[in-house]
């Protein structure tokens, strides 16, 4: 039994790598400040004795023992980070600081939830690790982006003066149930709007493409960089290849909720990545790690939690 530290633990992702850990026989502390994060997340789990929440911004300090941190805490959707945008610089930077000086003095392992965005918009097709990317760095995403890649800056230069175990996963775009509403990802702005017969809202042509993986097997790749050698430092891609056109993306979202919604099309917001796919050879070769769970099983399900989410 280990003692693990999930920042943003009552997030999407967070919540169910909370649960996930619990399932593995460990203690499991959940910090969150509720910016994005909901309580309701992860209410089927404060029964569990080996479960604390705690009301925390990483942005300060924080004082306990612990042997893991998976440092999750930062808004991922552009209408959340884009709200306080300095603040989500901070809670990338700073956060990063004070959990990686948490991690030094407890000697704790700690894996860092980066970001495919790091990328930007890649002029390299599809991303390698490699791969030093084409980010704005005074644009209206550069909070989140930079903000991912100060936090990397962090974690090696912690990992070569330090000794840090670290890890870093670039995650690229996850979907599944527990997403909020409203917080502007393509996946959960089709099926709510689908699924209220209001018009689908794509941004440009639809003809930019995202490669979108089920958050059972991302929590599957976190684990498993998690329990990996300390040699493996990463960054490490986990993400799914096959890659999808948003317009594509709408028609089946359509299609499997059964909607009468029509595709409305809308000026690109600026800084908008044309293409986003991982290569994740490193993932396949290193951890052994491969996405299972085919799209449409996985918006299936998803869109069964907003459409009973929808109607509480």
């Amino acid at each position: 039994m280990a003692r693990i530290i999930v920042t943003g633990g009552a997030g999407f992702i967070g919540s169910h790598l909370c649960a996930r850990l619990l399932t593995h026989g460990h203690e499991v502390l959940c910090l969150d400040n509720f910016f994005t994060g909901r309580r309701q997340n992860v209410a089927s789990l404060m029964s569990n004795t080996a479960f604390e929440l705690m009301r925390h911004d990483v942005t300060f300090p924080l004082y306990v023992e612990t042997d893991q941190i998976y440092n999750l805490a930062c808004p991922a959707s552009p209408v959340h980070y884009q709200f306080d945008p300095v603040q989500t610089t901070k809670t990338s930077v700073h956060g990063a600081i004070n959990m990686l000086g948490l991690a030094k003095r407890t000697r704790a392992k700690i894996l860092q939830a980066s970001t495919s965005e790091v990328y930007g918009d890649p002029a390299v097709h599809p991303q390698v690790e490699s791969y030093h990317g084409n980010v704005n760095p005074i644009g209206p995403r550069a909070c989140y982006d930079e903000g991912k890649r100060c936090a990397e800056t962090l974690f090696f230069d912690y990992y070569r003066q330090h000794k840090l175990r670290i890890r870093v996963a670039r995650i690229f775009n996850t979907y599944g149930p527990r997403m909020l509403p409203n917080d502007g990802r393509v996946v959960s702005n089709f099926i709510v709007q689908a699924l209220k017969g209001d018009p689908i809202t794509i941004y440009g042509k639809g003809d930019q493409t995202r490669s979108f993986c089920y958050v059972d097997d991302l929590l599957n790749g976190l684990i498993s960089l998690m329990e990996s050698s300390d040699d493996v430092t990463g960054p490490i891609n986990l993400g799914n290849p096959v890659e999808s056109t948003i317009l594509e993306l709408a028609e089946k979202i359509i299609n499997l909720s059964k909607s009468s919604s029509k595709i409305v099309f809308k000026p690109l917001p600026q800084d908008d990545p044309t293409r986003r796919r991982p290569d994740i050879t490193k993932a396949r070769e290193t951890l052994n790690w491969n996405p299972k769970v085919p799209l449409e099983d996985g918006l299936m399900r998803t869109i069964e939690y907003f459409r009973a989410a929808l109607k509480a």
